[in-house]
């Protein structure tokens, strides 16, 4: 499983930096994080900065399982199986829903 290590730029708690495979840095907005209880896992659907401003084209969205303990960098993983994937689409299309 790879792990990526992440940080918030300084004094923006709903941005976060994302290192590419070569090391580039780009900027994400954090659209929402959930819990799930059963699970005890934490998750984070994220859009590149700026795709949200125009309503009229769809925004590519990201999904992570995340792990943020206390003193040490967020820790971002991907999401592996499809039961996981199904909650967080299914999580999205609601939150989707709200917004229109």
């Amino acid at each position: 499983m790879s792990e990526m290590k992440i940080n918030h730029p300084e004094g923006d708690d709903n941005k976060i930096v994302i290192p590419d495979e070569n090391g580039d840095e780009h900027l994400f907005e954090i659209l929402f994080t959930f819990d799930v209880d059963s699970t005890g896992n934490s998750y984070m659907v994220l859009a590149p900065e700026g795709s949200s401003e125009d309503e009229e084209d769809e925004v590519e969205v990201h999904a992570f399982r995340y792990e943020d303990e206390e003193g040490e960098d967020l820790s971002l993983f991907p999401i592996e199986t499809e039961e996981e994937w199904d909650m967080v689409e299914e999580l999205l299309n609601t939150f989707t829903e709200d917004d229109e």
